[in-house]
């Protein structure tokens, strides 16, 4: 078990006066876990703390739970003890007890965190684990990103001490240390993925490879290492990112496929997708920014939606919260969520910035609102002419999906400015004007 203390060390998996949260179902791995860690604390200084979790998949799930209370207070260790009922869960959501016991259990370990109540979580992943994690991605259809297993260290909170822990070591730790442990009958049902590569696959490979798993822990950390040096190589202001929205220009696709799917992956994330995407979907997103026409679109999960909007891929949450406006038109300034913030100040000057416009303020009609687009709306063009609103976006190459959000100035179905676009010939301001607001945009 020293391999333990030494990824410990080496990786700095673990600093002074830091709370670890031990997830421990009462399995020998993470009993294991526990004891060890628990056994290094004074030396390393860190705390450690137990954090069980009963899923109540099982009907002597109960009984797991009082094990590891009963050990934690036997042994002087802090102990949390959460229940969560994950068939109901899966059935809510519609998805597996596998992917709802997960939920389920960082969702836990994720508010333990955000209350400071310890720093960072270990889990008792080990050599085996990780090879099951590799050959379930692959069995996925996952890249190299999904090749290269578990992290050592996820977003510099969980961490796995014993990922390069043989599972013998486990087993013999435990009997050397008489450490006591319960078994949890799920562990046989093959129906689970997991369990079906652990109990089949494995052993029947292992019979004509005896290190395979020695083998496959390798060829990951090759991997990571191929896939750090390609993430590398992303260009960094790539996106231009706004709320649970990001753009990609379309030329960036153009880079090596390899380059491109980690750009999508890294966009979804800086979105909150961080699962439910796979391989067929980033090709369906290649395939609309590089041949799909302007305002084409495809929906993908996690009410996520890819467009093409002229020199942009974009890719949004299909799911906001309707937002609502009907403000008169004064001095100040409002905000909109998802399109910036407006201000409106008297001015003197007709000297204009970036997204800045002017009006006479004697031609606005008293009724005249700051609202959203509706049906009918017309707009007269600086200059003359008067087209449909919705036409005139499209000339001014407006995003579809920023149309219902950008703030226009109204009276009736009449359009008089359009926030950061423009303003109509009937309130532009002339020489002779002597009442003149500016109404400028700052996203």
């Amino acid at each position: 078990m020293d391999s333990i203390k030494k990824t410990i060390i080496n990786n700095n998996l673990i600093k002074k006066g830091e709370v670890i949260g031990v997830g421990v179902s009462g399995g020998t791995d993470s009993m294991a876990l526990l004891h060890y860690l628990n056994s290094i604390s004074e030396e390393l200084d860190f705390e450690v703390v137990a954090v069980h979790i009963d899923h109540n998949i099982r009907e002597n799930s109960a009984e797991d739970a009082s094990f590891v209370m009963n050990y934690c207070r036997e042994n002087g260790i802090r102990a949390y003890k959460f229940k969560v009922d994950v068939p109901k869960l899966a059935q809510e959501r519609g998805v597996s007890l596998e992917v709802a016991a997960r939920d389920a259990r960082y969702g836990v370990f994720d508010a333990l965190v955000k209350k400071c109540a310890v720093d960072k979580i270990a889990i008792a992943h080990h050599m085996s684990d990780q090879a099951e994690t590799i050959l379930l991605n692959l069995f996925r259809g996952t890249g190299i990103s999904g090749a290269k297993g578990m992290d050592l260290i996820r977003d510099g909170i969980y961490i796995r001490p014993m990922l390069f822990t043989d599972k013998k070591d486990i087993l013999k730790y435990i009997d050397d240390n008489q450490i006591p442990f319960v078994e949890d009958y799920t562990n046989a049902d093959t129906t689970f993925s997991r369990n079906y590569i652990r109990n089949e696959i494995l052993p029947l490979i292992m019979k004509k490879w005896p290190a395979v798993i020695e083998k496959l822990v390798s060829f990951s950390k090759a991997c990571y290492d191929d896939d750090e040096y390609i993430n590398s190589q992303i260009i960094e202001d790539a996106f231009i990112l706004e709320e649970k929205t990001v753009k990609i220009p379309n030329s960036y696709f153009l880079y090596p496929n390899a380059i491109v799917s980690r750009m999508i992956f890294k966009a979804l994330r800086q979105i909150g997708v961080n699962k439910d995407i796979e391989r067929k979907h980033v090709e369906l997103i290649k395939e609309l920014a590089l041949n799909g026409k302007n305002g084409a679109k495809i929906d993908l999960p996690l009410n996520v939606t890819a467009i093409k909007e002229y020199d942009y891929l974009t890719i949004l949450n299909k799911e906001k919260e309707k937002i609502v406006l009907n403000l008169p038109f004064k001095v100040g300034e409002f905000s909109v969520k998802g399109f910036g913030k407006v201000e409106v100040k008297k001015t003197r000057s007709q000297k204009l910035e970036e997204r800045e416009l002017i009006i006479d303020g004697k031609k606005l009609p008293k009724d005249a609102i700051w609202r959203f687009k509706e049906t009918g709306d017309t707009f007269e063009k600086f200059g003359g002419g008067t087209k449909k609103l919705k036409d005139y976006f499209i000339d001014k190459k407006v995003p579809a999906r920023l149309r219902s959000i950008i703030p226009v100035l109204a009276s009736g179905n009449e359009i008089l400015v359009i926030a950061g676009v423009e303003v109509s010939e009937k309130v532009k301001v002339e020489d002779n004007s002597t009442s003149i607001y500016k109404i400028s945009v700052e996203e």
